[in-house]
């Protein structure tokens, strides 16, 4: 969520008079050296001089009349159309309806042909492989060994296709053919699997018949409750780098098909008889538990022994969103066994949390899930009291390890509650016993027949084969064939599911018309984006949906939360508002005005927004219907015609279908000018409107050229360049040789300057920016520019609108001694140091002749650093103020000239976490203590067995005492997502000159601040520092990667004392970036470390200077997540629910064994299977992770 930091308030009155003496007597008396700190009348005339110098300059170069000019002069050429908000919206929601209504039709004749297939199925109890004839996706990829060696491939009846390359799908096809993917646990010759292969089989002409019918049908997919995946067309299964993992049941959008909304409780038992591999295999379990919950879930997840606790901050049902299930995953693997069972605590504790009714949640299937070693207590008063005779909630039962206690009352538990008894004696059973319970749910639905039958479309994710983002259309497909008793089935078959690129409807909405700052989003019911600008996932997870909350798409505020929930709400509305927007460069924050208009996408759970500035109402049309014009104008896009009228860049746009698109400017417009000698303007095949304006842009830049740029010396003014970026496309750079150093994008709507420029009146300076780490630059090699730009405003009828910005580029260096002559008392006739002063004839100090004592500088709105009077600054130009000067930096801020931003990025990308060697042992072995090996007790328990059984392994597979990781895909280290804190800075209501001082005893110093009209720049005069006492906390401008919240980490004595400047002291639930430790710091009770310092190491030496910035070692986690879910967002789950029928079967709820086996017979039994796997499948266990 986006926070806004409070600004400096008001002192106390006495302490505020006394330092308002200070200053005037600072003012009136001079240094011993005879100069005084300019007065503020003095400072505001060095202002004027500035806004003059600035506005000169953008007059005589920037051509703003001159192109207003040029436009009224050819407004023949053009017409000026209006965006009608309300009429943009509906068509375009009624565009993406019938596309996703095509969609839906083909899926519902793919479910109800799947139904029929089935029912006319005949069970084959001796089928065999060789009797299927079918394409397996995974026999034509190839796997690597972890080790580098080539994994020996299955012998396999797959048909041999052939495939081309399809634009469409980006990978290679056949659409003759069907391809299937079974899962890598799953054994592909079982009868079971064969005879869904068997059935399904004739689906394929159903999957050709509808792209027959839509051709621009993309993934049609079946996923079945057994594992197996059907897809059309066929295309080899792409190959993950090292297992896959990849399970039909696990992806999003099967998940969201296959049941109704779920409230669910975990309770783990951490008793004491639950150590080693047990445990592990519980902390796993939970883990892939969680991946079975989308965004339409509630969940909460308990540990217990004699008392229940959760294992997080949650203290409550929250919604399975992947931040809350993140934290549930860290804070899980925090679980110690210790203490003895109580059965009756855990369910206690889940049944409360279930009948919560005070909290946001499902409120449709309600389940609790238990994992335990065993236990022979039933607790039936506790399912009389809080469920029974109702049975509103389900009772799954998980045994989970090897061992042998009887397992009879944990089936009891889940029979007498609906629920289904699964066991998990090792890490190969997890995946598939922590998802069947979706049969068991599945039920209800399949009961409830065609009222059941409703199309849901997902939430954004990753298609796993290469569209990219996509959303899924998905429909249940039930088992309809009844038994000799004529009872229905109540099985669900699976999930059908038909893919739209997100892509195919971004081309539904209009985009160039809008201008550069207008755009068009879509939510769901959650409040996600479906589309949006900033929906821009840095990674991709298979397994995660792709989930950004519209109000962490944008800069959150009271307004846009009312238009979220109207959204939500199926409402369709408009309003007119002033809000903060982030620069494309996610430097800047800038107030706008904007109107948002919305209506619902009717027929799916999607609603759709507009938003557009008030400059965007209308826009220009260009009609070069003069094919003679079209030809002179073309032709300055010529490179021969760029040394006498500037270079041009034109925005990467698809201008026409069969436009080879590259990164690279320059080839980009060769293949531009290559089509266009074979096609016209006017052809169908090119986009008439973009072609036009691009057309009519490059002759009006050019008249530009021809009547300011041509005419003037740049260099008498220190220009490095002058230049032009349009709605068309154009951007011209004067001169050619500019066009070497132009760094800005070609494509107008994504450069800063041009939306900036928009956005704010007047001229808005641009630094090249430059981060913290950035270092000194060769001046004399390296020319520095400033781009100083301005939009042009036409009013054409009483309609206005800005189609084009203009601009230069300052020298930096020449531009820096300007300013010292600008910021100094001399005249033209004056010469430098031609004054003297002595202390009984005083004069005050200035810019040029002080620059020793006086500090001068022009900070932007961002507060980067823009020009300056010392030269050591030069190379610091586009750095963030607080890493020239952070005690000035501060009082700024202190004093209101700047205002602060936090938000949270969502979508950013980390490098993963280093892992320490230290400690390293085999992978998986649980190690006894001296008291273990000593107790009788603990030979005879599981733990014993857990060590004994992995003892088996290391003896059977050579590496698995090995400490290298065997690592599945989706296990390796690489970049994960992450979140990383953005905080900006912008100037606040505070418009006038300031005087201030920066008491700091005998290091205080006088500073003036002073905004330049019509420009976006500070204008800051401020003594040198005297000495280094006076230090501050330096603002931080950088992203920054994760928070650590920690409510006990409170060092004895005192909080950390920043380093450098650095932010934050170490206090209670106080966030750390950089700190010191101090002697005396003990372990922080919440058992976090610090990177650089091993808590509980040897004392550290005094004030032992530790930087944890980008930051403390801890998991990276949303900002107050913990507080965050108890105000949750609004937000609506689907309309319907199935968790209940009077006729459901409830007799089949698992298995277990009713006897205890002796130790003898279970050893024997382990031996044996360990010898027949290692024989029939050399490849270590920890694979299968």
């Amino acid at each position: 969520m986006a926070m806004a930091a409070p600004t400096g308030s008001a002192a106390p009155v006495a302490p505020a008079l006394c330092g308002h003496l200070a200053l005037l007597l600072l003012l009136a008396f001079p240094a011993a050296h005879g100069y005084s700190f300019p007065q503020q009348h003095t400072m505001q005339y060095w202002a004027r001089r500035l806004e003059q110098e600035i506005d000169g300059v953008m007059r005589i170069f920037g051509g703003v009349q001159q192109l207003r000019g040029i436009y009224n002069e050819n407004r023949n050429l053009f017409e000026v159309k209006e965006n009608v908000p309300r009429k943009l919206v509906e068509k375009v929601a009624g565009d993406i309806e019938s596309l996703l209504a095509k969609k839906v039709r083909a899926l519902k004749r793919l479910a109800n042909a799947a139904e029929k297939f089935q029912k006319a199925h005949h069970w084959q109890d001796n089928i065999r492989e060789e009797d299927i004839e079918y394409y397996d996706s995974k026999a034509d990829t190839e796997y690597d060994d972890p080790d580098g060696e080539e994994v020996e491939r299955e012998k396999s009846n797959s048909l041999k296709l052939e495939f081309t390359d399809d634009a469409n799908f980006k990978t290679k096809v056949n659409y003759s053919y069907a391809a299937v993917q079974i899962p890598t646990d799953i054994y592909k010759g079982s009868t079971v699997i064969l005879n869904e292969l068997n059935w399904t089989q004739a689906l394929e002409d159903v999957f050709i018949e509808n792209r027959k019918e839509d051709p621009s049908l993309l993934w049609q997919v079946f996923g079945s409750a057994t594992g197996v995946t059907r897809y059309y067309p066929a295309t080899p299964w792409r190959a993950p780098n090292k297992i896959d993992l990849y399970d039909v049941r696990r992806r999003p959008w099967y998940i969201q098909g296959a049941s109704s909304p779920k409230d669910m409780v975990i309770i783990v038992d951490v008793s004491g008889s639950v150590s080693g591999l047990t445990l592990k295999l519980m902390k796993t379990s939970v883990y892939e538990m969680l991946d079975t919950l989308s965004d339409d879930d509630y969940v909460n997840v308990a540990s217990f022994n004699e008392k229940a606790k959760p294992v997080s901050c949650f203290k409550h049902l929250v919604q399975a969103n992947i931040r809350n299930k993140k934290v549930f995953k860290e804070d899980v693997q925090g679980m110690v066994a210790k203490g003895t069972t109580d059965y009756k605590a855990g369910f206690e504790y889940a049944f409360d949390q279930l009948q919560n009714s005070n909290i946001t949640r499902a409120n449709c299937n309600k389940m609790i899930m238990m994992f335990t070693d065993g236990g022979e207590d039933r607790v039936q008063d506790v399912f009389e009291k809080y469920n029974w005779p109702n049975k509103t909630v389900r009772v799954f039962t998980f045994s989970v390890g090897q061992h042998n206690y009887d397992v009879t009352p944990l089936q009891w538990m889940a029979c007498a509650n609906k629920g289904y008894y699964f066991e998990i004696p090792s890490i190969g059973a997890i995946r598939i016993n922590t998802q069947e319970y979706l049969d068991v749910l599945g039920r209800p639905m399949v009961l409830a027949g065609n009222r059941a039958k409703q199309v849901q479309w997902t939430n954004v994710y990753q298609d796993a084969l290469g569209l990219g983002l996509v959303v899924t259309g998905t429909l249940p497909v039930f088992n309809l064939t009844e038994d000799s008793s004529d009872r229905k089935n109540q099985l669900i078959l699976g999930v059908m599911g038909i893919d739209v690129a997100l892509n195919d409807i971004k081309r539904l909405t209009p985009r160039y018309n809008l201008g550069a700052n207008g755009y068009v989003f879509a939510i769901d019911l959650n409040g996600y984006v479906l589309l949006h600008p900033n929906l821009q996932p840095q990674i991709i997870n298979f397994r995660e949906p792709v989930t950004l909350d519209f109000l962490d798409a944008e800069l959150e505020d009271e307004n846009k939360e009312e238009i979220r929930r109207s959204m939500i709400d199926g409402n369709d509305g408009q309003r007119f508002i002033k809000t903060l927007i982030k620069s494309l460069d996610e430097q800047y924050i800038d107030e706008v005005f904007r109107t948002y208009t919305w209506a619902p996408i009717k027929s799916t759970n999607y609603s759709l927004g507009l938003v557009l500035p008030p400059y965007s109402t209308y826009y220009i049309q260009a009609n070069l219907s003069d094919q003679i014009l079209q030809v002179k104008y073309f032709e300055y896009l010529l490179p021969n015609s760029f040394e006498s009228e500037g270079h041009v860049f034109i925005a990467p746009r698809e201008y026409c279908k069969d436009l080879d698109l590259s990164d690279n400017n320059t080839e980009f417009l060769e293949n531009f000018i290559a089509l266009m000698e074979k096609v016209t303007p006017d052809s169908k095949q090119c986009d008439n409107f973009l072609l036009h304006n691009l057309i009519l842009d490059t002759g009006i830049t050019q008249q530009l050229v021809e009547r300011v740029w041509k005419d003037q010396d740049l260099n008498t003014y220190s220009l490095l360049a002058v230049f032009a970026a349009t709605d068309g496309g154009i951007t011209r750079v004067f001169p050619n040789k500019a066009a070497d150093d132009w760094e800005e994008e070609p494509e107008p709507f994504n450069a800063s300057f041009y939306r900036r420029s928009l956005d704010n009146k007047g001229y808005i300076f641009k630094p090249p920016y430059r981060d913290a780490g950035y270092r000194e630059l060769d001046l004399e090699n390296n020319t520095i520019g400033i781009l100083v730009s301005t939009a042009v405003e036409l009013s054409i009828g009483g309609k206005t609108l800005k189609p084009a910005v203009v601009g230069v580029k300052l020298d930096l260096e020449a531009w820096a001694e300007k300013f010292k002559v600008l910021a100094s008392n001399r005249t033209d006739r004056d010469q430098l140091g031609s004054r003297r002063c002595d202390p009984l004839t005083s004069c005050e100090m200035d810019c040029e002749a002080n620059n020793k004592d006086l500090i001068c500088v022009l900070i932007d709105d961002g507060g980067f650093l823009v020009l300056s009077n010392q030269e050591d600054h030069w190379y610091q130009v586009g750095k963030f103020f607080s890493e020239v000067d952070a005690n000035l930096m501060s009082a700024l801020y202190n004093n209101s000239f700047y205002a602060r931003k936090e938000s949270y990025d969502f979508q950013s990308v980390c490098a993963p976490e280093a892992q320490s060697n230290t400690g390293a042992a085999p992978r998986g072995v649980f190690v006894p203590t001296v008291a273990d090996l000593l107790s009788l007790a603990w030979w005879t328990s599981a733990a014993a067995w857990s060590l004994f059984q992995q003892f088996l392994y290391g003896l059977t597979y050579s590496s698995w005492f090995q400490t290298e990781e065997v690592a599945g895909d989706s296990m390796e280290a690489r970049e994960t997502s992450c979140i990383m804190k953005q905080t900006q800075y912008y100037f606040s209501t505070v418009n006038a000159t300031y005087n201030a001082i920066i008491d700091c005893g005998n290091c205080s110093r006088l500073f003036h601040a002073q905004r330049l009209a019509n420009t976006n720049l500070l204008f800051v005069v401020a003594d040198k520092p005297l000495c280094s006492q006076c230090e501050s906390v330096k603002l931080l401008q950088a992203e920054v990667r994760g928070i650590l919240w920690c409510p006990s980490c409170v060092p004895p004595g005192h909080g950390g004392r920043a380093v450098g400047g650095q932010a934050g002291s170490v206090g209670q639930g106080r966030e750390v970036r950089s700190c010191e430790v101090w002697q005396g710091w003990k372990e922080p009770a919440c058992g976090h470390s610090v990177r650089g310092w091993p808590w509980g190491a040897p004392r550290a030496p005094t004030a032992l200077s530790l930087v944890v910035s980008l930051t403390c070692k801890a998991p990276p986690r949303d900002p107050n997540q913990c507080e965050l879910v108890d105000r949750p967002r609004y937000r609506k789950g689907p309309h319907i629910c199935f968790d209940y029928n009077a006729t459901e079967d409830t007799s089949d709820c698992g298995r277990g064994a009713s006897f205890a086996p002796s130790l003898g017979v279970l050893l024997s039994l382990q031996l044996l299977l360990l010898y027949s796997s290692a024989s029939r499948h050399p490849l270590p266990p920890a694979a299968c992770l």
